[in-house]
């Protein structure tokens, strides 16, 4: 990949690097090996990641992060423009050597510049060229391929060395002991079996298997694997748990909403195995290699699937998928052809597989 630059960046000059981190929460899972491999090229330097506050669990517990800085725009014009001065006055304080940017939007690159950051590496996007100092180049080619490595390539792009590309999260001693005290309170001990699923997806409709097929795959692995589901989700994907728990013979525990990230990092670390959606917290028990079957339908399995061993992919191949789009403009055929019966079948081999 080219790269466009004046000056190159001395590893010995370089004391301090911003990163800014992505929005979202599997996007953010995935670019961690980016994380990994810049804290490695310059291991001396103090690495400050920029992180929306919802993503901070996330990153404020990696060996590679040295420290946080949240940015929350809030609502209203007003809020925004206050914030985002509020962050150039930190970073112009901090007079960061080198600032690399995941987040490929203009305001990134803006946010950099402003805050007199000496080097600003990243990709050549959304017209955000004149604020950079390393213009990576982003070719087609680079659009179709893993999201780990898509933000590995604007590390490799700037000749600076990758070794690891499997996403590796760590959850705090407080969520830990916390999420153990709230499963003995209710009965769930440590020799118990117990099946995540994940049935929502804050992206959109269409990335959601149905309901009832997720009950039904619930009271299977509690009636056939003696196991205790926990249902995973935001507070705004209350009502699918809420449905889902009135769809079920057997009783689960709904989490949804109910959790910080953190906690619900450390409920997933606990889970025997993960039944997903296409989601972040899909990303998140990939990273814990946690066994796993994700149902995807109209996203792109070669761009976004799990990374680890121990997952399994459902899918159907629907001339119209991935459409990558937020509501299904036809059938939901996609999604609504995978039957419960073809999961279930997945969860058995795997589960077989790994002798568990």
């Amino acid at each position: 990949m080219k790269v466009k630059y004046k000056y190159k960046i001395s590893s010995e000059g370089i004391k301090k690097i911003l990163v800014r981190t992505t929005n979202w929460v599997g996007d953010t899972v995935m670019m961690i090996p980016s994380i990994v491999a810049l804290k490695k090229a310059f291991p001396h330097a103090q690495m400050t990641v920029l992180a929306n506050p919802w993503v901070i669990p996330l990153l404020e517990n990696h060996p590679a992060v040295d420290r946080t800085m949240i940015m929350d725009k809030g609502k209203g014009f007003f809020n925004s423009f206050k914030e985002l001065a509020r962050i150039i006055s930190l970073l112009r304080g901090e007079r960061f050597d080198l600032a690399v940017l995941f987040q490929n939007a203009f305001e990134a690159a803006f946010l950099a510049y402003m805050g007199k950051a000496k080097y600003i590496v990243g990709y050549n996007t959304d017209g955000r060229g004149f604020f950079l100092t390393h213009r990576v180049t982003r070719d087609r080619d680079i659009l179709s391929v893993h999201q780990v490595e898509y933000f590995l390539r604007l590390i490799g792009a700037m000749g600076w060395q990758v070794k690891e590309r499997k996403p590796i999260l760590y959850v705090n001693d407080e969520d830990i002991k916390s999420t153990s005290l709230m499963l003995s309170s209710m009965g769930i001990e440590d020799n118990l079996f117990v099946v995540g699923i994940n049935p929502g997806a804050e992206y959109g409709l269409a990335k959601r298997w149905p309901e009832d097929r997720f009950a039904i795959i619930a009271d299977w692995a509690a009636r056939r694997w003696a196991a205790k589901v926990l249902i995973f989700g935001s507070f705004s994907e209350r009502e699918i748990a809420a449905n889902i728990s009135n769809l079920m013979h057997t009783n689960p525990v709904d989490l949804c909403g109910r959790t910080t990230l953190g906690q619900a990092m450390a409920l997933i670390k606990r889970c025997n195995f993960f039944v997903t959606n296409d989601s972040g917290l899909m990303h998140v028990a990939a990273a814990f290699n946690i066994p796993m079957v994700a149902i995807f339908g109209p996203t792109d399995h070669v761009v976004t699937s799990p990374v680890s061993r121990n997952a399994k992919i459902v899918r159907h191949s629907i001339d119209c998928s991935p459409c990558l789009k937020e509501v299904c403009p036809f059938d939901h055929r996609c999604m609504l052809s995978i039957e419960p019966e073809e999961v279930w079948e997945e969860m058995e081999s795997l589960k077989k597989e790994l002798k568990i």
